[in-house]
């Protein structure tokens, strides 16, 4: 399969198979019924709308890489990895949540709860990066430099949010400028993750830890936040022209394509 093939294919199917989601959603609403997290049309909706990035980025890694579902699946729970890896993680969401520091407060009712939460996101939010992050960016990075590719990555990954919070029936709580922003931020993080380890588990554990603290910490000082992300960006921006230098970590489906 061609380059701009699987690229075209990717967002058609993971676009469109959204979009049909929400023109149901929308037509079940105008009906009178109830979708969202209170019923069971809802959750079906839901996950059919939200396993859309990592389904049609399987399909078309798969056709792409020549790779296979056993793959994918070892690569989303290689949990085996060095501990600097690890390390640059926790350095991301650190970074990331500093602000909260500075007049931030911390809202959890029971001691398990951000553990629940966490394998939560794993299922609704982790997995999308086995479309974004392991296969959208990095066909992209294969002909345009780093920086716009994580833009345009950014862009799709917006819209298709956007869609999703349409069928969450959560779209008019969304506060647009904040969650861009924090967006583009964690899209530099994560793609940054990847390109520096080349470990999809790593993004899937970041993006849930991303989630669960953002439901767990109000942010502080706005102003320290936006440094923050300023500062993330410009670190994401470093790690990944150092790699470019030198040798980073490998991960076998690499070499197959």
């Amino acid at each position: 399969m061609k380059r701009l093939k699987a690229l075209f294919l990717y967002m058609l199917g993971t676009l469109g198979q959204i979009v049909i989601v929400c023109i149901a959603v929308y037509l079940l609403r105008r009906s009178g019924l109830t979708v969202n997290y209170t019923s069971p049309i809802g959750l079906a909706a839901i996950t059919v709308g939200g396993i859309s990035s990592a389904l049609w980025g399987t399909i078309i890694s798969i056709r792409y890489r020549k790779s296979t579902i056993k793959t994918v699946l070892s690569d989303f729970f290689r949990i085996k990895q060095s501990y600097k890896n690890y390390l640059l993680m926790v350095f991301f969401i650190f970074l990331d949540f500093l602000p909260f520091v500075f007049g931030g407060s911390i809202v959890v009712s029971a001691w398990y709860l951000p553990i629940i939460m966490f394998f939560k996101h794993i299922a609704f939010g982790g997995i999308e990066e086995i479309g974004w992050r392991y296969l959208f960016q990095p066909v992209l990075q294969e002909r345009i430099n780093y920086v716009l590719a994580t833009t345009l990555t950014f862009v799709a990954w917006g819209i298709w949010h956007f869609l999703y919070f349409f069928i969450e029936g959560t779209i008019s709580d969304i506060d647009a400028l904040p969650f861009l922003i924090g967006l583009i931020t964690n899209c530099f993080i994560l793609s940054a993750l990847f390109t520096k380890t080349k470990n999809l588990w790593l993004c899937v554990m970041t993006h849930s830890l991303i989630n669960v603290c953002s439901q767990l910490f109000t942010e502080g000082n706005v102003y320290v936040s936006y440094a923050c992300k300023a500062l993330i960006v410009a670190v994401a921006i470093v790690i990944v022209y150092f790699c470019k230098g030198h040798k980073c970590d490998e991960m076998e489906y690499y070499s197959s394509t």
